[in-house]
C-alpha cells in the first residue's frame, strides 16, 4: 500500500511532485531549522485517487490519524480539546504554484466548546476566540460546504455598520458566529458540524475538490500546468496572527518580484490571519514598518529570508505569522516575478557568484521576453493622471473600465480592450483577468491576490489605489476632485509607476524591441540583463533560428532580430493585391500561348522579390516555397461574381464571364485539401519552373545567395521528383546551386519519408497543415465552432495550432525524423509552422533533433532563448 501521509519532518524539497510545491517547502524549512509549526502532508497520489474514485484511498483515514495522534502528542493538545485545543489548518498546494486558485481552512477544531478553551490559551482573550470561530465558520461554509460567500460578507458588513474590523469586539463577534451558524443551517439544512474530526476529513476532501474547480481549471489552461497532478493538502497546527496588536501576519519578498532590486519588500499586516493579507480586505502596512513595531521579530525574519535565498537561490515569496511576539514561518516558494524582474534577478545572480549564466538563461522564458517586447506609456504626453496606486505588475493597459468578471468576459470576447475595475480580486476574478488587458483595485498591496495572480500572468497591475471610491452596484469609480467614471470609459493605467489616467494613452515602443532594433539606450539595466543572456543563450543553442518571411522588409527586421536566414517564404503571398489579377489571367489562358504571356507578366516581378529578399539577408538561406495557394484564396468569390454579372447584364465584362466558368470548373468543396501545391504544379504547366527561373536570376543577381526551393504539400515521392528534376536542369542552365526539399505536412509523407528523404535534401515540417490533416479538421472552421468547449471538457489542454500535438502531430514528425535520416543521414531538418515560435514546441523539435525553427519575425527573440533553453535541459536531464 503507497505511503500517503508524510510529516514534515519527512519531506525535503525534492519531493515536490509527491508532497505539493507547499508541503515540500514546509518540509525543507524544517528540515534547515527554521521555526515552522509542526503537522503533516497528505501527497498528490492521495489526491488523484480521491478524483478518480470519490472516495479516500483506502488507508488513508487511518495514516492520518496516526499523524494526527503524533502531532497531538507533540503539542501536548487534542485537536478541538474543549479546555486547551489543538487546531489546525488544511491548505492546498499544488506542485506548480496556483495562487488562490484552491481552498484552505483555518481553524479547524473550533466548536462551541473549544472556543472557551482558546479564549484560556491566549489568556482570557474573547474577542480573538470568536473571531476564530467566525473565520472558521465563513471559510468552512464557503469552501466545504458550497456556501455563497457574499452571504457571510453581507452579514459582516451588517454587522460592523461602517466600523473597522479591529473595532469589533468579543460580543459582537460572538453574535456573527451565531448568525453564520444560521447561514450554514439554512443553506444545508443541517447545523455547522462541531466533531473537529469531521471538519478535518471533510476539509481534506473539499482541498482535494478543488483542484477541479471552475477556477483552478482555467488557471491550469492559462498557465498550461497538466490536470492530471492533483493537489497536496498540508495539514499544520495553527498560530494566529490575530491575537492582538503584538501579532500579526504578513508576506514578504527577498527581492522585489516587480523591479528585481534587492531590499525590504513586503506587506504587515497587525492582528490579522494571513489571508487577511492576500484577500486585500485591509490595506497593509510596508514590511519595513515592522522593524518599528517589533524590532527583534525584525532582525530574526531578515536573518531568515536571507537563509532561504541562499538556500534556494533565488528570489523567495514568504508567508510568515507573528503570534504574540513569536515568528513563525508558514510557506516559502520560488516567488513568483514581473518578466523585468526575471531578467534582472537571473544577471544579479550570476553577478553575485549564486549561478553561472548556464543557470541564468534557464531562469527567465520566451513567454516573459515576449512580454518585455510589448510597447509602453509614452513620457510627457499631457494625459491627465486621475489617481494613484501601487505599482504591482509593469505594463501599459488601455481598455474600457469594467467592474464585474462576467462583464470582461463579455467585452473581451466581442474584441473590446477592458480594465477591470474591483475593490479587491478574489479567486472568482480569474476569467476577468485572463480577459482583461489590466486590473485596478482601491485596496490591497503588493502582495494582494489581484498583485500575485497578476504578475504570475504577465497583467498590467495597478493596486491598493485607495483614493478610488469603487462601486460595482453602480459600475464606476469615483477619483479624487469628483471625477467619476462609469463602465464604458476608457481608462490607462501603467503598472510601472502605478498611475491612472483618464482616456487613451499614446504608447511608444519597448526598450527591448529598441534594442533588437539596433537602436535604444544599452545603459539601461533591463536592456544590459536581456543582452547579456541573449548573448549567452546564442552561445549554448543548438538549433538554428530562422524567420517566416515574404518582404524584404520583414527579411530585414528578422535579420536585426537575429534570424539565422528564412525558413519560409511563401511565394503565394505575392501575388495578392495588384497581382492578383496576373493570378486570373493564369487561371483562365486557354491556349499554351495565354499561359505564357500570363508567366512572363509574372516572372520579373518575382525575380524583384527574390533579389530584395537575398540582399536583406546577405548571404543566410533562403527557403523560398513554391507557389501554394488554395485557388479560391487568389479568385473571386463565386457568389458575389455571379451576382456582379447579373447586375451588369449584357454589359458584363468578358473577363468577368470567363471567370465564372473557371470559377464552375474548378469549384471545390474543400480547397484546403484539394488542387494547391505540388498538385498546382504539375497541373498547370511552367508555373513551378517559372519560379524556379526567378530565384536562379535573382540568386546570380545578388552574390553569395543560398537559396533552398520547397516543394510543397507532396504527398508521394513520385511528386517530388518530378519537380526536383525540372528544377535541377533550370539551376544549371542559370550555374545556380540552391538545396531542393520538401514541406512534410501530409501525413503520409512523414510515414513515408523514407523514400522522400530520397529525393529531398531538406525537410521542413509545415505543422499547420500537419496538425489540420492529423485531427481531421480545418482550423479557419473549427476553432470558433468548438474549440472552448474542448478545452472547457480537457480534450485538448492548449489549442493543438497554439502548441505542437506531441503524442499525435509530433510522434509523425519523429517518424519522418528517423525515417529520412536513415535514407540521408545528412538530411536537414527545420520546422516553419507557427509553432516554431511556440516555447513548448520548440524544446519538442530540440528532442526529435531538428535542426531549426522558423517563425514570425517578432518571435525570433524568443525562439532564440527558448532554443537555448531546450539546450539547457536536455544537457540537464542527461546528467541527472
Amino acid at each position: 500500500m503507497p505511503k500517503y501521509v508524510y510529516d514534515f519532518t519527512e519531506g525535503n524539497r525534492d519531493l515536490r511532485d509527491l508532497l505539493g510545491g507547499k508541503g515540500a517547502n514546509l518540509a525543507e524549512m524544517t528540515n534547515l531549522g527554521l521555526p515552522v509549526p509542526p503537522g503533516f502532508t497528505i501527497t498528490t497520489e492521495a489526491c488523484r485517487s480521491f478524483l478518480a474514485d470519490g472516495v479516500l484511498p483506502e488507508g488513508l483515514e487511518e495514516e492520518i490519524a496516526g499523524h494526527l495522534s503524533a502531532l497531538e502528542a507533540a503539542m501536548g493538545r487534542g485537536l478541538g480539546q474543549a479546555d486547551d485545543p489543538l487546531l489546525v489548518s488544511v491548505r492546498s498546494g499544488a506542485a506548480f504554484s496556483m495562487p488562490g486558485m484552491m481552498e484552505t481552512v483555518l481553524n479547524i477544531g473550533l466548536n462551541d466548546d473549544s472556543v472557551h478553551g482558546l479564549a484560556k490559551q491566549a489568556g482570557g482573550n474573547e474577542r480573538f476566540a470568536w473571531d476564530s470561530y467566525r473565520r472558521l465558520i465563513q471559510m468552512f461554509g464557503k469552501t466545504v460546504q458550497g456556501i455563497e460567500g457574499e452571504l457571510f460578507d453581507d452579514a459582516l458588513e451588517r454587522l460592523k455598520d461602517g466600523r473597522d474590523d479591529l473595532e469589533l469586539e468579543a460580543a459582537d463577534l460572538r453574535a456573527l458566529v451565531a448568525t453564520y451558524k444560521e447561514i450554514v443551517r439554512a443553506h444545508t439544512g443541517e447545523d455547522f458540524p462541531a466533531d473537529p474530526y469531521l471538519q478535518m476529513r471533510m476539509a481534506v476532501e473539499a482541498v482535494f475538490s478543488s483542484w477541479n474547480a471552475p477556477r483552478a481549471v482555467l488557471y491550469r489552461r492559462q498557465e498550461r500546468i497538466p490536470a492530471d497532478l492533483g493537489t497536496a493538502v498540508s495539514v499544520c497546527s495553527m498560530v494566529f496572527g490575530n491575537c492582538g496588536m503584538d501579532s500579526g501576519t504578513g508576506v514578504a519578498f527577498t527581492r522585489d518580484p516587480g523591479t528585481g532590486q534587492q531590499g525590504v519588500y513586503g506587506d504587515y499586516l497587525q492582528n490579522a490571519q494571513g489571508e487577511d493579507v492576500v484577500a486585500g480586505i485591509r490595506n497593509t502596512l510596508p514590511l519595513q514598518e515592522l522593524r518599528t513595531i517589533d524590532r527583534p521579530v525584525y532582525d530574526e525574519l531578515m536573518h531568515t529570508m536571507r537563509t532561504l535565498e541562499e538556500h534556494y537561490r533565488d528570489l523567495c515569496d514568504i508567508e510568515f505569522t507573528v503570534e504574540r511576539g513569536k515568528l513563525w514561518m508558514l510557506q516559502t516558494r520560488v516567488g513568483k516575478r514581473t518578466p523585468g524582474a526575471a531578467f534582472r534577478i537571473a544577471v544579479q545572480l550570476v553577478d553575485q557568484g549564486v549561478i553561472d549564466l548556464d543557470e541564468a538563461v534557464t531562469r527567465v522564458t520566451g513567454d516573459q521576453l515576449a512580454q518585455l517586447m510589448f510597447p509602453r506609456f509614452a513620457e510627457d504626453t499631457g494625459s491627465t493622471v486621475i489617481a494613484r496606486g501601487m505599482n504591482a505588475s509593469p505594463g501599459a493597459a488601455v481598455g474600457k473600465a469594467v467592474f464585474s468578471t462576467d462583464r470582461a468576459v463579455e467585452l473581451a470576447a466581442q474584441g473590446e480592450a477592458v480594465i477591470l475595475v474591483r475593490r479587491e480580486t478574489n479567486p472568482d476574478d480569474l476569467a476577468g483577468m485572463i480577459a482583461a488587458q489590466g486590473v485596478l483595485t482601491s485596496r490591497g498591496g503588493k502582495t494582494s491576490h489581484a498583485a500575485v495572480v497578476a504578475r504570475g500572468m504577465g497583467r498590467t497591475c495597478v493596486c491598493g489605489a485607495e483614493a478610488l471610491e469603487v462601486s460595482a452596484a453602480d459600475r464606476t469609480f469615483t477619483a479624487p476632485g469628483g471625477v467619476v467614471v462609469s463602465e464604458g470609459d476608457v481608462i490607462s493605467i501603467d503598472g510601472t509607476s502605478g498611475a491612472v489616467y483618464l482616456g487613451e494613452v499614446p504608447v511608444v515602443p519597448s526598450p527591448v524591441v529598441e534594442y533588437f532594433e539596433g537602436s535604444g539606450d544599452r545603459d539601461d539595466e533591463l536592456v544590459r540583463a536581456v543582452h547579456r543572456l541573449m548573448t549567452h543563450a546564442d552561445e549554448v543553442r543548438r538549433m538554428d533560428v530562422r524567420a517566416n518571411a515574404d518582404t524584404a522588409e520583414d527579411s530585414a527586421r528578422a535579420r536585426r532580430f537575429g534570424a539565422q536566414g528564412i525558413g519560409l517564404c511563401r511565394t503565394e503571398h505575392m501575388f495578392l493585391g495588384k497581382r492578383r489579377s496576373l493570378v486570373e489571367d493564369l487561371v483562365l489562358a486557354g491556349t499554351d500561348e495565354e499561359r505564357d504571356r500570363a508567366l512572363a507578366a509574372l516572372e520579373p516581378l518575382q525575380k524583384e522579390d527574390f533579389t530584395a529578399i537575398f540582399r536583406a539577408m546577405e548571404g543566410l538561406p533562403v527557403t523560398v516555397r513554391l507557389i501554394d495557394p488554395p485557388l479560391h484564396e487568389f479568385l473571386p468569390d463565386f457568389t458575389e461574381l455571379s451576382v456582379k454579372i447579373a447586375l451588369a447584364g449584357d454589359e458584363a465584362p468578358e473577363k468577368d464571364r470567363r471567370l465564372l466558368v473557371a470559377l464552375k470548373r474548378l469549384h471545390e468543396e474543400n480547397p484546403m485539401l484539394g488542387l494547391r501545391g505540388v498538385r498546382l504544379g504539375l497541373i498547370i504547366p511552367g508555373v513551378f519552373a517559372m519560379q524556379v527561373r526567378a530565384i536562379a536570376e535573382a540568386a546570380k543577381a545578388v552574390p553569395g545567395s543560398r537559396p533552398e526551393i520547397m516543394i510543397p504539400l507532396v504527398a508521394a515521392v513520385q511528386e517530388l521528383e518530378h519537380v526536383r528534376d525540372e528544377a535541377r536542369a533550370i539551376l544549371a542552365e542559370a550555374g545556380v546551386e540552391a538545396l531542393i526539399g520538401t514541406m512534410i505536412e501530409v501525413p503520409r509523407a512523414a510515414l513515408t519519408a523514407a523514400q522522400i528523404a530520397e529525393a529531398a535534401e531538406f525537410f521542413s515540417f509545415g505543422t499547420n497543415d500537419l496538425t489540420q490533416m492529423t485531427w481531421g479538421f480545418s482550423r479557419d472552421d473549427v476553432e470558433a465552432a468548438f474549440f472552448a468547449k474542448y478545452l472547457e471538457l480537457g480534450v485538448f489542454g492548449v489549442s493543438p495550432f497554439e502548441t505542437l500535438d506531441a503524442d499525435g502531430v509530433g510522434r509523425l514528425v519523429e517518424i519522418a525524423v528517423e525515417q529520412g535520416r536513415s535514407t540521408r543521414p545528412d538530411l536537414k531538418l527545420g520546422i516553419c509552422g507557427e509553432h516554431g515560435g511556440d516555447p513548448d514546441s520548440i524544446h519538442f523539435c530540440h528532442r526529435a533533433g531538428l535542426d531549426y525553427v522558423s517563425c514570425s519575425p517578432f518571435r525570433i527573440p524568443v525562439a532564440r532563448l527558448e532554443a537555448a533553453r531546450a539546450t539547457l535541459a536536455c544537457a540537464g536531464s542527461d546528467t541527472r
